[in-house]
C-alpha cells in the first residue's frame, strides 16, 4: 500500500472552510445540526469528491430509462407509432379535430385481451408409453371410463342444459356417467329418460358423503353450490382425483371482495384452499378468472359456450308481459339505440364511444328534420359500474358532438342490462378489440330479439353473417356504419330485412358455440386423466357426432314447466352461507388440531424421536441399576398390582377402553377394518365385531378404539411405503407383537371399499361365520366374501392370472416369477408363476377374509418375505422417478394390487381350504376342493418349516451382520430366531446371577460392618433375692 505522506494536500475552497470553523466553533454543542454533516453523504457531496457534471448524468440517465420503461412496457401507456396510428384513424373518421378533440389524439384502442389454456395442459401432458425399464406395458381396456357429475341441486338451471347436452356427447366417445345432487328437483326425470344413473345424496352425522368416488376416473362438479363436494374430495383417500369444477355464477366473486374489504381474510384463505384443490377450475368467458383473481393459484381454464344468457333472456321477458317503454322515459314511437362493448375498462373506450356517437350523428339530423316531430332517436351507452363518473364523460362527448342535452344517456352496466337490452330497438356493439370469444353482452342482445351492428372483428364475423342474423362494419371505417343506419331504418322505425335478420340472431344465439362447449369439455378430460391398464381409453373429441354438437338438448326440458324461475341468488346465498360455515368449522378445528405437516418432515421428526427415545431409555436403564442398590421399601400386592395395571395404562395397550373392547375379548373372531383419511369414515363399522385401523395417526376417528398402525409399525410413517404396501401394512401392524391387542382365536379383514359397494357382511352372514368357527366345520380354512369374478373392475369374466395381469398392465405373472427367484435365491429362469387352476370357481379379492390367528402369522411371516422381494425389484426405479412396470402412469400405490392377490396363492398352495361366503345370505361353498389340487401344489415352497428356516435366516442375518443395505424386511415385523432366544435367555441367566451377586455382595459387606461392643449387660435378679438384699441391706443402717 502506498503512503499518504509525500502526497499533494486537497485544496479547500471557502466552503469546507466554513464548515470546518463553524465546527470547531460549535464543539461546546451550541449548534446541534452541524455534527450531522459528519455522516458519509455529506462529506460525498459537500468536500466535492464526484464531479457534480457526472452526478447530473447519472440521475439524468435514471429518469430516461424510467421513462422508455413506462412508454415501452407499462400497461395503458401509448408510443409515438400508435399515438400516430390513432390520430390518423381518427382523422380520417371524425374529418378532422375540433379543439373539444384534441384530447382524443392521446387515446389508444386498447391491447387484446387472451387466455392462455395451453399453459395449464402443458402440465398434463401425457406421452403414449409403451415400456417402463426393460418391461412392455399392456393396456387391456375391460372397461369404460367412469365419470361422476355433481350437482347442488336438480332444479332447471343453465348448468342442468349444460351438462345434459356434454354428457350425452362424452357418452358416444366410450365414458360412462353416474349423477349426484345434494337435492331433488324437477331435472331428475331428465336424467332418468336419456340412461344416466342418479343418486340423490344425503350426508351423515359428521356432514360427510358415503360415496366412494375412487370408482371414478375423474369428477364433474358444477356451481358454486356444490362446493361442499370439493371439500369432500379434499380429505384422504380421494385428494388425488381429477376434480373439474365450472363455475358460471358471480355471485362468490362478489362475496369475496367483501370479504376482503371487511377484513375477513380467513375466509378468503379458506376459499382459496378449495380453489387450489380443483385439477381445474373452468370459467365460460375470459373476465369470470380476473372477478375470481383472489383464488387463482394458476388452475383456471376458459371453455367458451353457455345457455345462461337465453335462459336469463327467456325468464325476463316471461315475468316482463307489459310493454317495457311504459316503465321507461322514452316515447312508443322512438327509435332508442343501445350502445354496448366490451367488459374490460381502458383508455380507448372514449374514443370508440366518441367515433359511433359521431357515426350516429347524421341520423339524429335526420330523424330532427322529419315532418313527423313525435318520434325521435334516443342512445343509451351501456358502460362502466354504478360508482364510476363515466356519466359526465359522455355527456361531455354527446355535447361536443352537438347532441342535444338528454338524447345520449349513459347507464351502469351493473344491474340494468336486461332493463336496457329489452326496452331498445337496436344493439350496436362498440368496441374494437379483438376479443378470444364471442362478446357475452351481444349473445345476450340477441337473446331478447334485438338487431344488432358490430365491427366485423374476426370472433363476431365467425358467428354473424352480414345481412343475414345482424349488421358488420369494417373496424377502421366507422363511417360505413351510418350508411348500415340508413338501411336499416325505414320511416324512423327497423325495416323488415332488420326484423327479419334480428329474428334469425334468436334462433343462432339460442345454440351459439354448443360445439366449442361439447369439444372442449371433451379435450379437457383427455388431457387431464389418466386410466387404469383395465380401462379404455375414451374416443377423440372430433368423433362426437354433429347432431349433438349444433344445440343444446332444449327439447328435454319443454315438458317442465316454470323453468328456471327460483331466485338464483338466493339459492347462491344459501349454499354459500352453509358452506362457508362448514369452513369456519373446520377451520377451527384445523386451530385445536395438530399442525399439518407434510408427511417426509413427519417421519424425519420420527427418526429424531426414535433416537432420543433410545437414549432415554438407556438412561431409565442406569437409573433402574442404581435404583437396585439401594433398599427398596416393600409392598403389600395390592400397591404392586396397582402400579402394574397403571403402568399398562400409561402404554395404552392392555387398557380396555370402551365395551367393544370386552365383547371382543369373549368372542373367537375380531374383523379389523383398515383405512386412511376421513372420507372413509362413513364406511367404517361401530360394532364390537369390528375394529378399525387407521394407516394414517392424522386420519384416525376421534373417540373410537381404532388401532393406530404406525405406532405399532415405524414404517407406515414413510408415505412412500404406506402407499405402496396398502392394507398390508395393516397386517404387519398387527401380526408384530399380536398378543398386546389381538386376543381372539381368528382374525379378519375386510376393506371399507367393500362396505362402500354395499357387499360387507351381513348380520345373517356374520353369524354363519361365526357358527362355523364354533363348531370347526372347515378346520383350518380361509374365508372370503369378495369374490374375483364379481369384481367391478374388469366386467368379463377372467381367469386368475388374466385378471392379475389386466390390473397390473400385463406384467403381474413376470413380477411374481421374479420375485419368487429372489426370495428363494433360485439360479435357473423361472418360466411361470405358481399355476392357480382355471375352472368354476373363483377367488379372493380387495382383503375381505378371515383366517385362524396361527394361520395368519404364518401368512404373514410369507408375505413379509414376498414383499421384501417385491419392494428390491421397484424401489429404485419406483422412488426416483414414480414409474412403475405394473402401471401405465405415475403411481404412488405401484404393487399395492399384487398383494391384493397374494393371499390366494399362498392359501392354495398351503394346502388350506377355500370357503366362499354369501356376503347377504351367508350360504357357504367350499372353492378349489383337495382332489382338483393334486399335483398342482407347490407344498414344498409353502411349507411352514420351509418359511420358518428362510425367516430365522433373515433374522440372524439382520441380527448378526447389520447390513449397511436399504433393507425392507426387518422394518415389516418382529426380527427373531433362535440365537436371540438364547440370547435372551442368557442375559436373564446373567442378570439372574448379577443380582444373586449383589445380593451375597450385600450380605458380607453387612456381616464385614464394624459392631460396637455392648459396654455391659443390666441382668434384672428374681424377686425373692430382691427381698432378701434390700432386708440386709436396712438391718445395718437401723444398727
Amino acid at each position: 500500500m502506498g503512503s499518504l505522506d509525500g502526497a499533494t494536500p486537497l485544496k479547500r475552497d471557502h466552503r469546507t472552510v466554513l464548515f470546518s470553523s463553524v465546527r470547531n466553533y460549535n464543539v461546546g454543542g451550541v449548534l446541534g445540526f452541524w455534527p450531522r454533516l459528519r455522516s458519509r453523504f455529506a462529506r460525498l457531496v459537500f468536500l466535492q469528491r464526484i464531479n457534480y457534471l457526472r452526478w447530473i448524468c447519472i440521475v439524468s440517465t435514471m429518469f430516461f430509462f424510467i421513462f422508455l420503461f413506462q412508454m415501452l412496457f407499462l400497461p395503458g401507456s401509448v408510443r409515438e407509432g400508435d399515438k400516430l396510428k390513432n390520430y390518423n384513424f381518427i382523422k380520417e373518421n371524425l374529418g378532422g379535430f375540433s379543439e373539444e378533440f384534441a384530447f382524443l389524439k392521446e387515446l389508444d384502442f386498447g391491447d387484446d385481451i387472451k387466455f392462455d389454456n395451453s399453459k395449464i395442459l402443458a402440465k398434463f401432458q401425457k406421452e403414449d408409453i409403451m415400456t417402463i425399464g426393460s418391461r412392455n406395458v399392456v393396456r387391456f381396456g375391460y372397461r369404460n371410463p367412469k365419470l361422476a357429475l355433481v350437482f347442488a341441486d336438480l332444479s332447471v338451471d343453465p348448468y342442468q342444459i349444460l351438462m345434459v347436452t356434454v354428457a350425452s356427447a362424452l357418452r358416444t366417445i366410450g365414458y360412462e356417467i353416474e349423477v349426484f345432487s345434494l337435492e331433488d328437483g324437477p331435472v331428475h326425470g331428465v336424467w332418468r329418460e336419456i340412461g344416466f344413473p342418479l343418486k340423490i345424496m344425503a350426508t351423515d352425522e359428521n356432514r360427510k358423503l358415503s360415496v366412494d368416488w375412487l370408482n371414478y376416473q375423474g369428477v364433474l362438479v358444477n356451481s358454486v353450490g356444490a362446493a361442499s363436494f370439493v371439500t369432500c374430495l379434499m380429505q384422504e383417500p380421494f385428494k388425488n382425483i381429477p376434480l373439474i369444477w365450472t363455475i358460471h355464477e358471480q355471485a362468490l366473486a362478489t362475496r369475496l371482495r367483501q370479504h376482503n374489504s371487511s377484513g375477513k381474510i380467513e375466509l378468503v384463505d379458506n376459499w382459496r384452499k378449495v380453489f387450489s384443490h380443483a385439477t381445474v377450475v373452468v370459467f365460460p368467458n375470459i373476465f369470470m378468472p380476473m372477478t375470481y383473481s383472489a383464488c387463482d393459484t394458476g388452475n383456471y381454464f376458459v371453455i367458451p359456450g353457455s345457455p345462461a344468457e337465453v335462459l336469463e333472456a327467456d325468464s325476463f321477458m316471461a315475468s316482463h308481459n307489459d310493454n317495457p317503454r311504459l316503465m321507461t322515459e322514452y316515447g312508443l314511437d322512438d327509435l332508442v339505440v343501445a350502445v354496448v362493448g366490451s367488459q374490460l375498462l381502458y383508455k380507448g373506450l372514449w374514443l370508440e364511444h366518441a367515433l359511433i356517437l359521431q357515426a350516429l350523428y347524421p341520423v339524429f339530423v335526420d330523424f330532427s328534420s322529419g315532418a313527423n316531430l313525435n318520434s325521435s332517436l334516443k342512445i343509451v351507452i351501456l358502460a362502466g359500474d354504478a360508482t364510476s363518473n363515466y356519466t359526465r364523460v359522455v355527456e361531455t362527448i354527446a355535447l361536443n358532438l352537438r347532441y342535444p342535452y338528454g338524447t345520449v344517456k349513459r347507464v351502469a352496466v351493473d344491474d340494468n342490462t336486461e332493463n336496457v337490452l329489452n326496452t331498445v330497438d337496436l344493439v350496436i356493439y362498440g368496441s374494437f378489440l379483438e376479443e378470444q370469444f364471442f362478446p357475452d353482452i351481444l349473445l345476450k342482445a340477441m337473446c331478447f330479439g334485438k338487431t344488432i351492428v358490430a365491427p366485423d372483428l374476426s370472433m363476431i364475423r365467425k358467428y354473424v353473417d352480414d345481412r343475414v342474423n345482424g349488421y358488420l362494419f369494417p373496424k377502421e371505417n366507422v363511417n360505413v356504419l351510418t350508411k348500415i343506419m340508413f338501411r336499416i331504418i325505414s320511416n324512423r322505425k327497423l325495416s323488415p330485412l332488420a326484423v327479419t335478420a334480428s329474428t334469425i340472431g334468436n334462433h343462432t344465439a339460442k345454440n351459439l358455440m354448443v360445439s366449442e362447449s361439447v369439444e372442449g369439455y371433451a379435450s379437457l378430460l383427455e388431457n387431464i386423466l389418466a386410466f387404469p391398464s383395465e380401462v379404455a381409453t375414451s374416443r377423440n373429441a372430433t368423433e362426437i357426432p354433429t347432431n349433438l354438437k349444433v344445440e343444446w338438448q332444449w327439447h328435454l326440458f319443454k315438458a317442465i314447466a316454470n323453468r328456471y324461475s327460483q331466485n338464483e341468488t338466493l339459492k347462491n346465498d344459501k349454499y354459500l352461507d352453509k358452506i362457508e360455515k362448514e369452513l369456519n368449522r373446520a377451520h377451527k378445528e384445523s386451530k385445536m388440531a395438530p399442525i399439518d405437516t407434510n408427511d417426509t418432515l413427519l417421519y424425519s421428526i420420527w427418526e429424531d424421536q426414535k433416537y432420543i427415545d433410545m437414549a432415554n431409555k438407556r438412561k431409565r436403564m442406569e437409573e433402574a441399576e442404581l435404583k437396585d442398590r439401594t433398599d427398596q421399601p416393600r409392598g403389600i400386592w395390592d400397591d404392586v398390582y396397582r402400579k402394574a395395571r397403571r403402568i399398562d395404562w400409561t402404554k395404552n395397550e392392555l387398557h380396555e377402553r370402551d365395551e367393544g373392547e370386552l365383547e371382543r375379548t369373549g368372542q373367537p373372531l375380531c374383523i379389523y377394518e383398515p383405512y386412511f383419511g376421513e372420507g372413509t369414515w362413513p364406511f367404517l363399522h361401530q360394532s364390537s365385531l369390528y375394529r378399525g385401523l387407521g394407516l394414517s395417526t392424522k386420519g384416525r376417528r376421534p373417540e373410537a378404539d381404532d388401532i393406530d398402525a404406525p405406532s405399532r409399525l415405524s414404517v407406515l410413517n414413510n408415505p412412500y411405503y404406506r402407499h405402496v404396501l396398502g392394507e398390508h401394512g395393516a397386517f404387519f401392524a398387527i401380526a408384530k407383537r399380536i398378543d398386546r391387542i389381538h386376543k381372539n382365536a381368528w382374525i379378519g379383514f375386510q376393506s371399507w371399499r367393500v362396505t362402500a359397494r354395499k357387499e360387507s357382511l351381513s348380520k345373517t352372514a356374520e353369524r354363519s361365520i361365526l357358527d362355523a368357527i364354533e363348531a370347526r366345520r372347515y378346520g383350518d380354512s380361509l374365508y372370503f366374501w369378495a369374490r374375483l369374478d364379481k369384481d367391478p373392475r374388469i366386467t368379463m369374466e377372467q381367469d386368475f392370472w388374466s385378471f392379475c395381469d389386466a390390473i397390473n398392465a400385463g406384467n403381474c405373472r413376470f413380477a411374481f416369477s421374479e420375485t419368487l427367484k429372489k426370495m428363494y435365491g433360485i439360479k435357473h429362469d423361472l418360466s411361470s408363476p405358481p399355476p392357480m387352476p382355471t375352472d368354476e370357481y373363483t377367488w379372493s379379492v380387495m382383503n375381505c377374509w378371515v383366517l385362524p390367528t396361527r394361520s395368519f402369522l404364518e401368512y404373514v411371516m410369507f408375505s413379509r418375505m414376498f414383499v421384501d422381494a417385491l419392494d428390491s425389484q421397484f424401489y429404485e426405479e419406483h422412488h426416483k422417478s414414480g414409474s412403475c412396470y405394473l402401471s401405465l402412469s405415475k403411481d404412488k400405490h405401484c404393487y399395492s394390487r399384487v398383494l391384493e392377490l397374494l393371499v390366494n396363492v399362498w392359501a392354495y398352495h398351503s394346502a388350506r381350504r377355500m370357503v366362499y361366503v354369501d356376503p347377504e345370505t351367508g350360504f357357504m361353498q367350499e372353492q378349489h376342493e383337495f382332489k382338483s389340487r393334486r399335483g398342482q401344489m407347490w407344498v414344498k415352497w409353502f411349507k411352514f418349516s420351509t418359511l420358518k428356516s428362510m425367516d430365522e435366516d433373515l433374522a440372524e442375518e439382520s441380527d448378526l451382520d447389520h447390513p449397511k443395505r436399504r433393507w425392507l424386511w426387518p422394518s415389516t415385523g418382529e426380527v427373531f430366531w433362535q440365537g436371540i432366544y438364547e440370547r435372551e435367555k442368557n442375559q436373564r441367566i446373567q442378570e439372574k446371577e448379577r443380582r444373586k451377586q449383589q445380593s451375597r455382595e450385600k450380605i458380607k459387606r453387612m456381616k464385614k460392618r464394624h459392631h460396637q461392643k455392648t459396654i455391659g449387660t443390666y441382668v434384672k435378679p428374681l424377686p425373692d433375692e430382691t427381698e432378701s438384699n434390700s432386708t440386709a441391706v436396712a438391718v445395718p443402717l437401723l444398727r
